[in-house]
């Protein structure tokens, strides 16, 4: 298995029957739902149900946490996908958005020990979030969707491994004995 998110690889799936949840923004949904859609066929392909992929919309990134933090509570969900787009604009606005949300989701992830993973695309220009939104399909060239999927299944591997006293990192070789 790769550690590289954006490998070709696609990670195993250590947790069978895992609940990975959603929260998108509506704000440049064309983006953030395309992104959510090539999560979904990637998490689907990598052996999880799609009834175990629940998600829930909200009007725009700075509404990503508390959505967040409702589901990473929950017990039976394993992890939370937050998707949305802040793009520049003629002011300051972006910065704040963008900053609310990550220090939203961060809190969200640390207080409920739940992961919590941050797909908000911070952009220049529109041009710049469809190169990184789009799958390679549909004209993009990053695929951030499939790459926010395959981590997530990085990160709950990870986080099986740590409970693991001979735990290794993912894509490191065991030492070997002189």
């Amino acid at each position: 298995m790769a550690s590289d998110p954006q490998s070709d690889a696609r990670p195993r799936l250590t947790r069978p029957g895992a609940k990975i949840a959603f929260v998108v923004s509506t704000f440049h949904h064309d983006l953030t739902g395309a992104m959510h859609a090539s999560a979904v066929k990637e998490l689907v392909a990598s052996g999880l149900d799609e009834a175990d992929l629940p998600a829930v919309t909200v009007p725009g990134a700075f509404e990503l946490p508390i959505v967040a933090r409702r589901f990473a509570r929950r017990p039976d969900v394993d992890a939370v996908i937050c998707l949305g787009l802040v793009l520049k604009g003629e002011t300051t606005h972006d910065v704040y958005v963008a900053q609310g949300a990550t220090d939203g989701i961060r809190q969200v992830m640390l207080e409920t020990d739940t992961p919590v993973l941050l797909g908000v695309l911070t952009c220049n220009t529109l041009e710049q979030a469809r190169a990184r939104a789009l799958p390679v399909e549909d004209g993009g060239e990053q695929d951030k969707g499939r790459e926010l999927a395959r981590a997530a299944l990085l990160v709950l591997d990870a986080l099986d491994r740590s409970e693991d006293t001979g735990a290794r990192p993912l894509g490191f070789p065991a030492p070997t004995r002189p």
